[in-house]
């Protein structure tokens, strides 16, 4: 029963962080200001070691940065010379990855900040011989899990899961000794976590 309660207090614990999350997401954390040859970005609540990416409609990455130091970033961009087309910046933060679209046409850069998305990365974490994993889920997409296990190097599938119409997760795993890699997609992306 006290294992009930435990889980209980984690499960609401959890709860409630991600509801601080969403609360937090609405906040736009991106600014855009164009001038006449150069759009400034601005950027708060950034984090040493965040990434900033621009990126094409296709997912190539055209330029990616690595956040030095933690706080507000700011960088003039000339997004002019890109080919037409659609494009947008991707802030990737510890738990979520925010986007801007914007498009280029005969040399003019218009931004479609309405369109922009935060998507929430899952969080996994073990503790003793539970693996706990979390993730806010507000578009309700379909999330797979997958664990394997290392055989002597070879990772093998020993369980599966498919999440659909769910906006908060919360799975606990018990796993014995060893060495795992646990996958995760949702959103078009493919998170992997090993566990020692």
């Amino acid at each position: 029963m006290k294992n009930v309660f435990k889980t209980s207090k984690k499960i609401l614990l959890t709860v409630a962080m991600l509801t601080a999350m969403l609360g937090n997401a609405n906040e736009a954390s991106f600014t855009v200001k164009e001038g006449l040859r150069k759009t400034a970005l601005t950027i708060s609540n950034v984090k040493e070691g965040n990434l900033l990416s621009i990126k094409d409609n296709h997912g190539v990455i055209l330029y990616k940065e690595l956040i030095q130091n933690t706080g507000t970033y700011r960088k003039g961009f000339d997004l002019t010379t890109l080919p037409d087309g659609g494009y947008f910046f991707e802030i990737d933060k510890d738990l979520e990855v925010e986007t801007i679209p914007f498009s280029v046409k005969a040399k003019e850069v218009v931004f479609n900040k309405d369109e922009g998305v935060t998507i929430f990365k899952p969080y996994v974490r073990q503790k003793e011989d539970f693996v706990y994993i979390t993730k806010l889920n507000t578009n309700l997409e379909t999330v797979k899990i997958n664990i394997y296990e290392n055989y002597n190097g070879d990772f093998q599938l020993i369980h599966s899961n498919k999440i659909e119409n769910t906006k908060i997760i919360n799975k606990i795993y018990k796993l014995k000794k060893g060495s795992y890699k646990i996958v995760l997609n949702s959103d078009n992306k493919e998170y992997t976590t090993f566990i020692n």
